[in-house]
């Protein structure tokens, strides 16, 4: 059991009347096995799930079946690039800002594999993908959750990922033979190989939840609305998942969409150029809904119903506020506690993932958005990270294991 699970009954009871009275209830129950969502209390019933990979390593499937079950249990906090740099250090072994401020490392570990298919760094003795593999391995040994999102370079202009001036990118891909379906294969190939050598102590793949081509229904990027029609997305993340799955043999990714949706919106918002429901394992969400929780809130649970009616497990695949300060640059003291954890507090979601701490130790920018040590939110971050409902790597099951009453197609 974790330190935090030692937490005094009245402390947690402060905690929780700033939350919801309901809550009480559960404030002295430990977090690796309290259930806080809308199913709290009840035995979970047996559920069948599918992957869009039917040919999934034993571990994957295990995670996936962890991804559901889990989110009955709480919400995993998670960390962009926690593990490589942080806002005053960069690639310190074992350091996080988020284990600076409340002792633990968070449950789900964000990365780019951008720079990876891009062939960057590529081998494993340079600096780049050296330190990439290096956390993902810490942070798997760890029991920690790897997700990856990939901000790909225009590969017909050479632009970066939000280079949207050309919408024939995707069309370009998609004519097999062309010179931008070559280079875009290779990418894929790239990731191929870095996905096939990422092993564990034990010679077995470590799962990945990939979420390509992400916040596709905005027009920044060149894989957005802007610069394709829906059948060329659908098009476009169908060759994706058959290129790694059935042509490079690459088995240890759960496929995620991420939608972007800052606004209240609805469940077809979340389905805006929904690729089928085999091809896609995971549905997560961006939002940068600043300090709007009413929009949170709504969209949390259209994400929570869409997950029951689908099957698929679901979460908040990127947020936050840029610096933790509102929009009159006033610094947001209780944001974790009145912005994060009260939208989502009765809704079961896997996870809720912030955007990186740019390293920045001459504090030139506010381009962060956890807490380091210092940071006026992080006596609030404290409180958040104590209540049952948040989740961080001391906290989680055995990941890697299949859940009770889930069996995978």
């Amino acid at each position: 059991m974790s330190a935090k699970n030692h937490k005094t009954f009245m402390s947690t009871i402060c905690i929780y009347l700033i939350i919801v009275l309901a809550l009480i209830s559960n404030a002295c129950s430990s977090k690796a096995t309290n259930q806080t969502g809308p199913d709290a209390g009840k035995q979970q019933e047996n559920v069948k799930l599918s992957m869009v990979d039917g040919n999934a390593t034993a571990e994957t499937k295990a995670l996936y079946s962890r991804l559901w079950s889990i989110q009955s249990k709480g919400v995993m906090f998670g960390h962009h690039d926690d593990l490589l740099y942080g806002r005053n250090w960069l690639l310190e072994d074992g350091r996080s800002d988020v284990k600076d401020v409340c002792g633990d490392y968070p449950a789900v570990y964000s990365v780019d594999f951008g720079p990876v298919m891009e062939g960057h760094n590529l081998t494993f003795d340079d600096p780049g993908n050296k330190n990439l593999r290096r956390t993902i391995l810490e942070a798997h040994a760890r029991g920690q959750v790897i997700l990856a999102a990939a901000h790909l370079d225009n590969p017909l202009t050479g632009g970066d990922a939000w280079d949207n001036s050309d919408n024939t990118v995707v069309k370009h891909i998609l004519d097999k033979g062309s010179d931008v379906n070559v280079k875009f294969e290779s990418w894929l190939d790239n990731l191929a190989q870095f996905l096939h050598n990422l092993k564990d102590k034990n010679g077995k793949q470590i799962p990945i939840i990939f979420r390509p081509y992400h916040e596709h229904n905005h027009t920044w990027s060149w894989w957005g609305k802007s610069c394709t029609t829906q059948d060329e997305f659908i098009n476009f993340w169908h060759f994706t998942v058959e290129y790694l799955r059935d042509k490079k043999d690459v088995h240890n990714l759960i496929y995620a969409i991420s939608p972007q949706l800052d606004t209240k919106g609805s469940t077809s918002n979340i389905l805006t150029r929904w690729p089928g429901d085999g091809y896609v394992d995971f549905i997560g969400l961006d939002s940068y809904n600043g300090t709007n929780t009413e929009a949170l809130s709504i969209n949390v649970a259209n994400l929570e119903a869409l997950g029951k009616k689908k099957k698929k497990p679901v979460g908040i695949t990127e947020t936050g506020i840029e610096g933790i300060r509102d929009y009159n640059g006033n610094p947001l003291d209780q944001y974790w506690t009145n912005q994060i954890l009260t939208p989502i507090v009765g809704h079961n979601i896997s996870m809720v993932v912030m955007w990186r701490n740019k390293y920045d130790p001459d504090h030139k920018s506010h381009h962060y958005f956890a807490p380091f040590e210092g940071q006026s939110s992080a006596p609030n971050f404290r409180k958040f990270y104590d209540t049952s409902i948040t989740l961080f790597s001391s906290d989680l099951p055995d990941m890697y294991s299949m859940a009770d009453s889930v069996t995978i197609n």
